[in-house]
């Protein structure tokens, strides 16, 4: 079925209608990586968002339910140059088509990925609407302004307590829309992991005597969930806290830094990431829209990792607090795997190993330049 996807520039793009045949309106983003659009579709930091997959072929490993990355598919829709038909892999159990449409996720193939693309890094993400009618330019505009991705946190996360034990230390999940990989992580290294519903004080969590606090990632933008943000606050000082992604950005506002949107955010495999301690770079998984703001950047407060495509933070530290958190995805999956360590790391940051200011060293990056990476 001939389908149309409409920006909020009034550009429209024609192609064909696939999976769920449901008029869809989300934030149009892309992705770069070749592999993983299973697992980008159940992350659910892309909830309220229409994915763009810049590979042009998508499908053809079919769909697994192992290696889902939450219990559903979080994404408004799924943009492809061409989807494959005839997977071909001994663990395939869905078609993408047939898992579409299961999930009642609407599809569009056939257009111009790469134009698409180039759009949005122009002119940067923005509403769309893909539909498979004729619509006015009024539905067009009351749909578009309709679209609101403000409660995006409280749609994902949990709605219950959920303990996994273990014999290691005892980490405190807030769950802001936890990816499944994360807490196969730490159960992988024997921790006992408690997730708490996202807008959970506390008071309640410290209860739990937990070793650590960690801060998950999640969809949408930090500063519309400041309630969690005040939360926070009362953990630093009292426990160890790490976090990824949102989780990262949270606590960054939490010690009195800043955020912004990027352009059209961070959205692939193969992003370039330089530790500063250890003097390498890593190629890392990324997904984001939001980052923390390199000023001000508070006293005590250290800058450990940093994107080299446009040197924005991707890491802080804060070592008389015993706090560590990164902007990218160590838990990444399909890959890759160049950063998989940093859950050791943040294991030893809960334990308040003496060690751990040695591993990261002494090098603080307060203010950088382009010439410093």
């Amino acid at each position: 079925m001939n389908a149309k996807l409409i920006l909020e520039n009034g550009t429209v793009f024609e192609g064909r209608a696939f999976g769920h045949l449901k008029e869809t309106v989300g934030e149009v983003v892309f992705n770069t990586s070749m592999t993983g659009y299973q697992e980008i579709l159940t992350d659910p930091s892309y909830y309220g968002q229409i994915v763009t997959m810049t590979y042009p072929l998508i499908g053809n490993y079919g769909i697994n339910l192992d290696d889902n990355e939450s219990k559903s598919v979080n994404v408004r829709g799924l943009i492809v140059r061409e989807k494959s038909d005839t997977p071909s892999n001994w663990r395939c159990e869905f078609e993408l088509e047939e898992y579409l449409k299961r999930n009642r996720i609407m599809g569009l193939e056939g257009i111009d990925t790469r134009a698409l693309t180039k759009m949005i890094r122009d002119h940067g993400t923005m509403k769309g609407i893909i539909t498979v009618r004729e619509l006015t330019e009024s539905q067009i505009n009351t749909k578009l302004d309709g679209f609101l991705n403000t409660t995006a946190v409280r749609e994902v996360t949990t709605d219950k307590i959920d303990i996994h034990e273990g014999d290691g230390i005892h980490i405190a999940v807030m769950d802001y829309g936890i990816k499944n990989n994360i807490i196969r992580s730490f159960k992988n290294r024997g921790c006992k992991v408690t997730v708490f519903p996202a807008f959970t004080t506390a008071a309640e969590v410290l209860a739990v005597s937990p070793d650590g606090i960690f801060l998950s990632n999640g969809p949408g933008d930090p500063k519309d969930i400041m309630s969690a943000v005040e939360e926070i606050k009362l953990f630093i000082g009292v426990k160890p806290i790490t976090g990824i992604c949102l989780g990262h950005q949270l606590l960054a506002l939490a010690l009195g830094m800043d955020t912004e949107k990027l352009k059209f955010g961070h959205r692939g495999a193969n992003h370039p990431v330089k530790d500063f301690a250890r003097k390498r770079v890593m190629i890392t998984s990324q997904n984001h829209g939001y980052v923390v703001k390199n000023e001000p950047i508070p006293e005590g407060v250290e800058i450990t990792h940093l994107n080299l495509n446009d040197q924005t933070i991707e890491g802080l530290k804060v070592e008389d607090k015993f706090i560590y958190t990164i902007q990218f995805h160590p838990e990444a999956c399909p890959g890759p795997h160049d950063t998989d360590g940093i859950f050791d790391e943040f294991i030893a940051v809960m334990k308040r190993e003496s060690d751990w200011s040695k591993a990261f060293g002494k090098q603080s990056l307060k203010h950088f330049e382009r010439e410093d990476v």
